[in-house]
């Protein structure tokens, strides 16, 4: 049981960061991302030993799996947030833009961001995507445009300054 347990904290300890930006890209606040992760994490640790291979798409799936079912049940009974935490400062060059991105992005209805998060931030295919949603390729095609045209509604010019800082990099 101990070689479980070093072996799970090994890995929380190395892929913990990561996965909390995936799960704070579904979930758009760091406190819900946080939830989100920790339920999974708890997920993942109650089949450790049955898990073979690399645990991060497995911890993913679950992250992906998690979150799609709160929006089913939230659609049931919304939830009314009474408070929000205040937002840790930004830093760089692109902050601005970071920060109009991110309104932007909690802007967006929870599919259209998970689809996103999916398609850009993970870098997968549109197949990979339905599969871990549990919808169409078309669906996640159609998602991924709609989401894509309200974030350049919603960011004039994003087009042009992502363009620009692709250039100065």
């Amino acid at each position: 049981m101990a070689e479980v347990d070093g072996e799970f904290t090994a890995f929380v300890n190395e892929r913990g960061a990561a996965l909390l930006r995936v799960a704070y890209a579904l979930a758009g606040n760091q406190h819900a991302a946080e939830d989100l992760l920790q339920n999974a994490l708890a997920k993942a640790y109650a089949r450790w030993p049955r898990i073979r291979g690399d645990a991060e798409p497995y911890v993913k799936r679950i992250l992906y799996h998690d979150q799609v079912s709160g929006w089913r049940r939230r659609a049931r009974r919304p939830e009314v947030p009474l408070a929000e935490l205040p937002e840790r400062a930004v830093t760089g060059e692109d902050s601005d833009l970071r920060l109009l991105l991110r309104d932007a992005l909690r802007a967006l209805p929870p599919r259209q961001r998970a689809v996103l998060t999916l398609r850009y931030l993970e870098d997968l295919s549109v197949e990979q995507t339905a599969a871990l949603l549990g919808c169409r390729t078309g669906t996640v095609a159609s998602q991924s445009a709609k989401a894509l045209a309200k974030l350049r509604q919603l960011v004039p010019g994003l087009d042009e300054r992502t363009s620009r800082a692709e250039v100065t990099r």
